[in-house]
């Protein structure tokens, strides 16, 4: 017999854990439209506002003249377009590293490189509110799959020197998607070089946005360790880049590695070589414009001074995923919702996804935003929350 698929829909309905999909029907913006109806979105990825922007619509146009739309072949066979090798060298030199390896998305990308760089008799390390691209891949690399509380380095460190693992993967978050914290990485890199292991670091939500003309969370303050042997970067071209798809990248012999064995790069079509012609554009424009961080910033700072008197509190966040802690599953629907309902989207975050007790509001920022908008989102929370 089957099981009862409508049943366990029903019981998650009733348990405020089923999700529905949405169809926008504009670009992504500030402001999108939805079933005909407008809103404020508080909800995207978008940090720099560059998914709709003009130059990147033109490059869109111009990589389709000149290499057409699909890429007709995997990158081993006859895919792998100019366009494509072009973007790699761009982002291995924007990124610090010697060589970088398009992967179609980072979910593709982590399953890759986890598994085609441990297995059966290695073990990998990992922060236990890493994404689960990361945690999926390392089920399926069949190493040890070691875990540590929340960026615990000690316990890390202790974990690492009781392994006698042929070898050690120590995989993290950048910036953690459902905190927006973002992970020590100088001393996540000392502890991996002191027990020889490698270190993948997933930056899908802090490439673009930190570091020195965005160049990510390696670039974060005192963060020198790019350029550490040990460092195997990750990082989306779908958020802050605006576009679609991810990049690994490494030193060389990582790379040919990847390239050799990593089955989601090795048995998938290309992706459109367009996209590579226009995240060259992107890339521009995140290294020149820094106006964009800076506005991000000043918007970041505003949610916070805005909610300060709030009976909701913001996990402590300096990204632009600004979590609002509201606790029950059901009050954050509520919430969600009724902002739905003045025309503001603010996805509603609970369980699994985030521990019993912990569900939130995931308020994404974006350098679009202009003061108004923030304003408006404020003040609809205020008067949302519960008064004594």
């Amino acid at each position: 017999m089957f099981p009862d698929w409508a049943e366990q829909l029903r019981a998650r309905e009733q348990q405020g854990l089923r999700r529905f999909r949405q169809v926008v029907e504009s670009p992504q913006a500030s402001h999108i439209t939805i079933n005909g109806h407008d809103y404020l979105a508080f909800s995207s990825n978008d940090y720099l506002g560059l998914a709709n922007h003009p130059d990147l619509i033109k490059s869109v146009e111009e990589g389709a003249r000149h290499y057409g739309v699909g890429a007709g072949a995997s990158h081993l066979i006859h895919g792998h377009s100019a366009a494509h090798h072009i973007l790699e060298e761009s982002l291995a030199q924007f990124a610090g590293f010697p060589k970088a390896l398009l992967f179609s998305t980072g979910y593709m990308a982590n399953i890759g490189v986890v598994t085609a760089l441990v297995g059966r008799e290695d073990a990998i390390f990992a922060d236990k509110l890493n994404h689960a691209s990361l945690n999926d891949a390392a089920l399926l690399s069949r190493a040890k799959f070691i875990r540590f509380p929340h960026l615990d380095l000690t316990a890390l460190e202790q974990r690492l020197a009781d392994s006698n693992a042929r070898r050690k993967l120590v995989i993290s978050d950048a910036v953690f998607s459902m905190e927006g914290d973002i992970a020590p990485v100088k001393q996540l890199t000392a502890l991996c070089e002191k027990y020889h292991a490698l270190l993948l670091l997933d930056d899908a939500h802090g490439f673009g946005v930190l570091g020195r003309q965005g160049r990510g969370s390696l670039f974060v303050a005192d963060s020198d360790v790019v350029h550490s042997p040990s460092v195997v970067y990750m990082a989306t071209l779908g958020k802050a880049a605006g576009v679609f798809g991810a990049f690994v990248a490494a030193q060389a012999d990582v790379i040919e590695t990847l390239i050799q064995s990593a089955r989601s790069y090795i048995y998938t079509t290309a992706t459109p070589p367009l996209l590579s012609h226009a995240l060259l554009t992107s890339l521009k424009l995140i290294e020149q414009e820094e106006w964009r961080r800076e506005a991000l910033l000043q918007n970041i700072a505003q949610l916070k001074n805005d909610l300060l008197s709030s009976c909701w509190k913001l996990l402590p966040s300096s990204t632009p995923i600004q979590p609002l802690l509201i606790g029950e599953s059901h009050e954050a629907v509520r919430v969600s919702q009724a902002l739905h309902e003045r025309g503001i989207l603010v996805p509603a975050i609970r369980p699994p996804t985030v521990p019993q007790g912990k569900a939130r509001l995931r308020i994404s920022l974006s350098a679009a935003h202009q003061p108004n908008d923030i304003l408006r989102l404020t003040q609809a929370l205020n008067e949302l929350a519960p008064h004594s």
